[in-house]
């Protein structure tokens, strides 16, 4: 499987936010060999108001979404890297509202979770400020989790950032069998602005 395959397959089962989301993971080892082991570049996303270090050459992909059944546009943008795949989720919200932008986040939160066979009030989360391009923050929740994935049960650690502006929420996440180093983490992290 190629590497744009590879990554076109986990940005759709990411999407699906089901316990099976993550089990495409395990075909990563085949991969690493060929895989650029962190080639960060700075990618500007217009569209979806950010911008990131991302550690490779990154794919893309969106889908529809059922959020309580309300249809939501949803894009990513994934690398991976060593390993370890990087993702950047956006998901477009019908409304600026504050309740619509929490609803998403407990529904990407819970989808995080459950990807690693926990339950969604897992514990783990707290605050963080998420940077501005423009100075400022804003305030997003930040999580760690550890847990069995797929059929496999293999074990996976996903660390991520939810976090809404406007009419987006973004899920911003590191997913591997063990976290990169800490100083890929703060790249990758630290990196984050949104528009």
């Amino acid at each position: 499987m190629s590497l744009t395959a590879f990554r076109r397959t986990c940005a759709s089962l990411l999407f699906r936010l089901g316990p099976r989301a993550l089990c495409v993971l395990t075909a990563a080892g085949v991969l690493a060999a060929c895989t650029p082991t962190y080639d960060w570049r700075t990618v500007t996303n217009n569209a979806s108001g950010y911008s990131v270090d991302l550690p490779a050459k990154p794919g893309a992909d969106q889908r529809d979404v059922g959020i309580d059944g309300t249809p939501m546009r949803m894009r990513m943008q994934t690398a991976e890297a060593d390993d370890v795949l990087f993702v950047v989720g956006t998901v477009e919200l019908p409304d600026a509202r504050p309740e619509t932008q929490q609803r998403v986040i407990a529904f990407l939160r819970a989808g995080l979770a459950r990807n690693v066979g926990l339950s969604p009030d897992a514990p783990g989360a707290h605050d963080v400020a998420v940077p501005l391009a423009a100075g400022g923050s804003v305030e997003g929740i930040e999580m760690r989790l550890t847990g069995k994935a797929g059929a496999s049960a293999a074990s996976r650690t996903i660390h991520a950032r939810l976090v809404a502006r406007g009419t987006h929420v973004y899920e911003v996440a590191i997913v591997g069998r063990a976290l990169p180093p800490v100083e890929q983490i703060d790249q990758f992290f630290g990196s984050f602005r949104l528009s």
